[in-house]
């Protein structure tokens, strides 16, 4: 298999978007990210036989799910904000997919756990620059998440 040096990278294929995006709203745009994560990890936990990893891929949707509730919160009008920000980069969703297509589940893994550390370094980065407590405090706990997801990830791919 491919060294992760090898595979592309989220970040790298998001950063055009990103760029796009007003800086007060790029954590609404990640929450989405989360939110097509989330999808990913379901698609996974389907597509493998051992029902342990299932379950394990199922926790870390549910913790993609769990980051985009709380950011999405911190933002009176999510939704809107989403859906104005997927018709401003309606390429989001084709890079998401492209970037995991025909690929082994293995490199797939591989791809989502840098994915994860960087989603973790993503929302410290948010909260170095927050300067409400409550709102630090939610994308700190989001990067714990997102590590919890890494490290499941590096654990079956080590396996």
């Amino acid at each position: 298999m491919p060294s992760s040096d090898t595979l592309p990278t989220i970040g790298a294929a998001l950063a055009p978007v990103l760029q796009r995006t007003p800086i007060e709203q790029r954590p609404i745009l990640v929450a989405l990210a989360e939110r097509l994560a989330a999808d990913r990890y379901r698609e996974w936990a389907r597509a493998v036989t051992d029902a342990g990893r299932s379950a394990e891929l199922l926790a870390c949707a549910a913790r993609e799910e769990d980051i985009a509730g709380r950011v999405e919160a911190l933002y009176a009008d999510a939704a809107a904000v989403q859906r104005d920000l997927v018709a401003a980069n309606p390429d989001v969703h084709e890079i998401n997919r492209a970037l995991f297509a025909d690929r082994p589940l293995a490199q797939q893994f591989v791809i989502q756990a840098a994915g994860e550390r960087l989603g973790a370094a993503t929302w410290r980065s948010f909260a170095k620059h927050a300067t409400d407590a409550n709102v630090r405090d939610t994308f700190l706990a989001c990067a714990t998440l997102e590590e919890d997801s890494a490290a499941c990830l590096e654990r079956i791919v080590a396996s």
